[in-house]
């Protein structure tokens, strides 16, 4: 694979662009030291009507609202950053893209009481591929429940997307992968069920889709997305509360979703075969095309395509054109 740093394009930094090969930062960055900062993952589709933006609006707004928590001040609107992504898409002739709008600080100082720092804000957009193998994303994945835990509410901003707060991710994913999984599902501190590494967690039973609710994990988007296309093109009840590790292990079904993910079936966690009550495929077949999890994957790659029928036209404000 391609180093990201080795390739064409243009970035957008601060209002100016600037050419890909030529981005530099200075090893001094104080978010590079202290991992203080924010960022976005932004997707770009291409479809029948063209090349659209998904929800860039609330990823932006979320982006804002990260460094206001952070107490990083930005010298751009929100209208801007979106225009911003826009530009990012066509300077580089992308039709499909992932895009990575992140707030950093500068390298006037090192130390906790730093003064006078200054916020930048760049964009970086590239065609992502295959995120992860179409395999695994009809059959699903192997996840294993992490030792390490999610974040404590009074321990960081967890409605911040924080870049910092990615080693904690890094952690449980590694350690999951170097035991022969495919992802790791993380427990708040009190045991209940966050979130998996880097993506919301959904399980089906009895015609019911559960999700925990937000206190420890990310508030994510693709997350509003799928509550809201199961309860208003499904017709489906979802609940938001407390989920106990061993409810997924008896679910009828589960998924995971975020950004880069999409919409991922979760086949097995910790060596139990999910759905396996309810009649799911054996480990190794593809997903039932009936089943909630494979409709809802088809319904969320139909709105982000701009495929949007008359059961899908009330989601047309979550496309922005490029």
């Amino acid at each position: 694979m391609t180093p990201l740093y080795d390739r064409d394009g243009w970035l957008w930094h601060d209002g100016e662009w600037l050419a890909w090969r030529d981005a530099r930062t200075h090893l001094l960055t104080h978010t590079l030291h202290y991992g203080m900062g924010c960022f976005e993952g932004v997707r770009a589709y291409h479809g029948e009507r063209g090349t659209h933006l998904f929800r860039v609006a609330e990823h932006t707004r979320r982006l804002a609202d990260s460094a206001h928590a952070l107490d990083m001040p930005l010298d751009f609107s929100e209208a801007e950053l979106i225009e911003a992504q826009r530009l990012c898409l066509k300077k580089n002739g992308l039709a499909n893209a992932y895009l990575k709008p992140t707030v950093y600080f500068g390298a006037e100082g090192l130390g906790l009481r730093a003064k006078g720092l200054t916020v930048h804000v760049m964009i970086a957009a590239w065609d992502l591929g295959d995120y992860i193998s179409p395999e695994a994303a009809s059959i699903g994945l192997r996840a294993l429940t992490s030792s390490w835990s999610r974040h404590h509410v009074n321990i960081s901003l967890c409605r911040a997307k924080t870049n910092g707060h990615y080693v904690n991710s890094m952690l449980a994913l590694n350690t999951a992968v170097k035991a022969g999984f495919d992802e790791a599902l993380m427990l708040d501190p009190e045991g209940y069920v966050a979130e998996a590494s880097a993506a919301n967690v959904f399980l089906l039973r009895d015609g019911v889709l559960h999700t925990p609710e937000i206190t420890s994990c990310l508030q994510g988007i693709t997350r509003d997305s799928v509550i809201r296309l199961a309860r208003d093109a499904l017709g489906l009840e979802v609940r938001e509360r407390r989920i106990t590790r061993d409810e997924l292990y008896t679910a009828d079904e589960a998924f995971v979703t975020g950004t880069a993910a999409e919409l991922l079936p979760l086949r097995e966690l910790d060596g139990r075969h999910i759905g396996a009550r309810a009649g799911a495929p054996p480990p190794g077949r593809p997903i039932a095309e009936g089943s909630v999890t494979a409709r809802l994957q088809r319904l969320y790659r139909r709105v982000t395509r701009g495929e949007l029928g008359d059961d899908l036209v009330a989601f047309r404000n979550w496309l922005t054109p490029a």
